[in-house]
């Protein structure tokens, strides 16, 4: 059962801080609130923002406290206090010890030169910007080598899985079987992946020390409570891992919807690593009248001189005519 056929509706914004919000991080953090506040019928939801600074090394000093401010400037004020994953070591070392018990993770001495020399034996030659999938090496032990490493058994969970009943179902939650995962996103329809073949047993802790995103998010939605994730199409293939990770630690599933991406004019996906301008917050209105476009929002009438909260109330009532979910 996914958390989104309950009652109450809890959302969440979780931007790294390796710079300020860009105009694609404004999309994704105006969808999450829309969603929130026009859940229950336009009674709301409560809206959480969470840090995800686990990647410590990419994140830039005082980039949190800047993401905070440019979120106040657009009346995007979260209704709880803002959680940072850098302080939250204990509960994911208490989840990979779980799962270590269970015979569902194990430590890997693999460094990424191992994982190409070794699919590279078999014929595999890695694709720029795709990670080769993990070929097992170390699944059956580490040789007396050190670990560097922890992964998740994502390989072997799935043939211990009954086969796929059937087509995932509006509304009936994700399907985890030996052929992998099928789940439905509230904007992009049906979407399933083998994440066996197409990842393999995927990082939970890295060869740094640091927590993998895969693991953290998982954690992090379950302890907020988290029913409904809104957040950029660029992370709709890290869900089956999630969905798998949950099913393995028995988490319920939230609900999901990846909005679009936006795109710099050399059709590059707009982000921080490749120089994306800070979105300018001093005229909010229009900050977040361009991410309403996005987002295939009406337009305002007269938006020079609609107040912020006017505006997102206004965006609120046209989001839940377009997205059909319950809450």
């Amino acid at each position: 059962m996914t958390l989104g056929a309950l009652s109450r509706y809890i959302g969440r914004f979780a931007p790294s801080p390796t710079g300020p919000l860009h105009a694609g991080s404004l999309v994704a953090a105006l969808a999450s609130w829309l969603d929130a506040r026009s859940a229950h019928g336009g009674r709301g939801g409560q809206w959480l923002v969470r840090i995800e600074d686990v990647d410590t090394p990419r994140c830039a000093p005082g980039a949190d406290a800047i993401i905070l401010s440019q979120l106040a400037d657009c009346g995007l004020l979260p209704d709880g206090p803002v959680m940072r994953q850098s302080e939250r070591g204990l509960p994911y070392q208490q989840a990979l010890d779980r799962l270590l018990a269970q015979g569902q993770a194990y430590p890997c001495a693999c460094s990424r030169s191992d994982i190409e020399q070794a699919q590279a034996r078999l014929g595999h030659v890695r694709q720029p910007h795709v990670e080769l999938p993990y070929p097992g090496t170390c699944r059956g032990g580490l040789q007396g080598r050190p670990a560097r490493s922890w992964r998740f058994r994502s390989s072997e969970i799935q043939k211990k899985l009954p086969a796929r009943p059937g087509p995932c179902e509006r509304d009936a939650g994700p399907s985890v079987s030996r052929d992998g995962v099928v789940w439905e996103d509230r904007r992009l329809g049906v979407q399933s992946q083998d994440v066996a073949s197409a990842v393999g047993d995927f990082v939970l802790r890295r060869a740094d020390g640091l927590w993998a995103y895969q693991l953290a998010v998982v954690v992090d939605d379950a302890d907020q409570g988290v029913t409904h994730v809104v957040r950029g199409e660029d992370l709709a293939d890290n869900t089956p891992r999630q969905i798998l990770l949950q099913h393995a630690l028995g988490l319920a599933t939230p609900r999901y919807l990846h909005t679009p991406l936006v795109y710099a004019p050399d059709g590059a996906k707009l982000s921080k690593q490749h120089g994306a301008p800070p979105v300018d917050t001093r005229e909010p209105v229009k900050a977040l009248a361009a991410a309403a476009h996005q987002l295939g929002l009406p337009p305002l009438v007269r938006p020079n001189d609609t107040p912020v909260g006017h505006a997102l109330e206004l965006w609120a009532r046209a989001w839940s005519g377009i997205y059909n979910r319950s809450p």
